[in-house]
């Protein structure tokens, strides 16, 4: 049964003082004694905002999701404070045995333990637990414990057993289902055995499978929702370069995003091709598609870098995508100049551009920034769709991957192709200049080579 935050009654004390003139404000203050003054700011549920507060009800699942830095973490921390000490009203009952799962053993140590908003940041000093490292556990003075378990261990949580959980950044693990279904078979003691789940939202399965379960309950905000703990020059930095593009509907406003319907990529096949570094590559190109006006409005100048490792058979090729180095509004000079800087950059070998608009324009003001530069016109003779379709196909056989770095506004124009077109406003220019790439260095060479067979004598 999803929840929004506003469904929430609001229960922030903080909220309701702010709200007063300076004379209440001063009165609220001058009433606390100094054992109040000192308690207050461990007391969460006067501070907390409605998405950080735990629905009513008997639940199985509470997951928080919102966007980056909405204050999760410090929610699911919170929540196992409560639930250690019994604080909450209406709970089921206090814990006793937690499990704390994240990705890494490093991640649950840095963020959900000794992070800014972690458990003991959280803590009073005499409520505060103790790390035991050895046994990579926090042990409470009322003898409760939460151990650390891993996605990359899902076996570790076979045997312990468990009345609470808090599970942080589900959707990004990459055993999140084994990992999810062996949590499930340890929570089994006390009479209503909870987990609390903080993630950012990724259109995978096991979350989607657990957002519809009938005992989970959501809360939702965005990462605005904690703008007061927030630096201003980062919300506007972050909506500045990604408003308007799917990952800031995921990663800041929080939303469940589904691909679209018959997407030629899917988020989950752009995941499974990131990888940290290429290895040698035998070939690498710059792939331009020209944009035929210049001015803020005018669409993009497609640039993007690809390499690939073409030794042996096609099917062992590998192609990789370095770099999107696209620009706007710049004059034919301008994204020349732009496409020529990423050739040296990258070492590239050729320089691939669409001349379907510009014709021999194209060429001319190439050779007017650089006469040497390695140029290649390509025109197109088949629709966008057509062309991305056999990428798209190296794609789904793991053939081509992405090198871990800025390539954010290229993959959300993938995931907007389908068989039917563009989603969206505006031409995929970042697409076009991927597809030549690896046609240049994948498909039109695989479609001209040979297997040398044996001469018979």
């Amino acid at each position: 049964m999803p929840l929004t935050s506003t469904q929430h009654a609001l229960r922030s004390g903080a909220s309701l003082i702010s709200s007063a003139d300076a004379q209440a404000q001063a009165h609220f203050l001058n009433e606390l004694d100094q054992g109040e003054l000192l308690a207050l700011p461990f007391l969460f549920d006067f501070w907390a905002m409605p998405h950080q507060l735990p629905p009513e009800g008997d639940w199985r699942a509470w997951v928080i999701m919102g966007g980056r830095g909405a204050g999760k973490t410090r929610a699911g921390a919170e929540w196992v404070r409560s639930k250690v000490e019994g604080a909450l009203p209406m709970d089921p009952g206090p814990c006793s045995r937690i499990a704390l799962v994240g990705e890494t053993i490093d991640q649950v140590r840095e963020v959900m333990i000794f992070g800014d908003s972690g458990i003991l940041a959280c803590s009073p000093e005499d409520r505060r637990p103790t790390w035991v490292a050895s046994r990579k556990r926090l042990e409470w003075p009322n003898g409760a414990v939460a151990s650390v378990h891993t996605a990359h261990d899902p076996e570790g949580l076979r045997g312990p057993q468990f009345d609470g959980a808090w599970v942080d950044e589900l959707a990004k693990w990459r055993k999140a289902q084994e990992t999810w279904d062996q949590l499930q078979f340890a929570l089994r003691l006390g009479d209503l055995p909870q987990v609390c789940v903080t993630t950012t939202p990724r259109n995978v399965g096991v979350l989607k499978k657990l957002l519809e379960a009938p005992s989970t309950v959501v809360t939702h905000a965005p990462t605005e929702a904690n703008r007061a703990n927030l630096a201003s020059s980062f919300l506007e930095e972050v909506r500045r370069r990604y408003d308007g593009t799917r990952l800031a509907r995921q990663e800041l406003d929080g939303v469940l995003l589904a691909d679209a319907e018959g997407a030629l990529w899917t988020s989950a096949m752009l995941e499974g091709a990131q990888v940290v570094r290429p290895p040698e590559l035998d070939r690498i190109v710059v792939a331009v598609d020209p944009a035929t006006t210049n001015g803020k409005s005018s669409d993009e100048c497609g640039i993007v870098v690809v390499g690939a490792v073409t030794k042996g058979p096609p099917q062992d090729w590998r192609a990789y995508v370095l770099a999107d180095c696209t620009v706007q509004g710049m004059t034919p000079v301008g994204w020349a100049k732009a496409a020529i800087q990423a050739m040296e950059r990258f070492g590239a070998d050729r320089l691939v551009a669409e001349v379907n608009q510009g014709g021999q324009m194209v060429a001319e003001v190439i050779r007017q920034v650089d006469a040497l530069v390695p140029y290649k016109g390509v025109h197109a003779s088949r629709g966008k769709v057509a062309r991305a379709e056999p990428v798209a196909a190296l794609y789904e056989q793991g053939r081509v991957l992405h090198v871990t770095g800025d390539l954010v506004a290229l993959e959300d124009q993938m995931v907007r192709m389908t068989t039917s077109g563009f989603e969206g406003d505006g031409s995929p220019d970042r697409v076009d200049a991927l597809v030549w790439a690896l046609h240049e260095v994948m498909i039109e060479p695989a479609a001209k080579w040979r297997q040398p067979g044996m001469r018979a004598l």
